[in-house]
């Protein structure tokens, strides 16, 4: 079964958006993801002017970012896509307390994503209760 046959075959809430949305969505979110990430990995490793610690939450970032798609589409885990989920969606918070003293713009720029992610999070919570 492929993505979209999935994703409509659930009971979804009367506010989920068509699947189209998603594919608009998510590459703009990469594009902010990639400038804001690249550059704190870029002085976190390259001009070491920043802890190597602060790529922990980036890294189980880009990672439960990763899992999501898999867990809920491919292995039709939506439970376990939820757990992951929500680990984005803290890691996300994460990254913008301890990157707000350091570049408050690469704070700033994971807005999107946190708005996003949030309501992916409320709409992944309904798909799971309603199935």
């Amino acid at each position: 079964m492929d993505y979209r046959s999935y994703y409509t075959s659930l009971v979804l809430p009367s506010w989920a958006p068509p699947s189209d949305i998603f594919g608009i969505v998510w590459p703009v979110l990469y594009i902010l993801i990639a400038i804001s990430f690249g550059y704190a990995v870029y002085k976190i490793s390259i001009k070491k002017q920043w802890r190597s610690r602060l790529l922990l939450p980036i890294g189980i970032n880009l990672l439960a970012n990763a899992l999501y798609t898999p867990l809920f589409f491919n292995l039709q885990l939506p439970l376990l896509a939820t757990i992951d989920i929500v680990i984005v969606l803290a890691t996300i918070i994460w990254i913008m307390v301890v990157f707000w003293p350091l570049k408050r713009w690469v704070s700033l720029a994971q807005i999107p994503y946190l708005l996003w992610v949030s309501f992916a999070t409320c709409l992944q919570i309904a798909i799971v209760l309603a199935n």
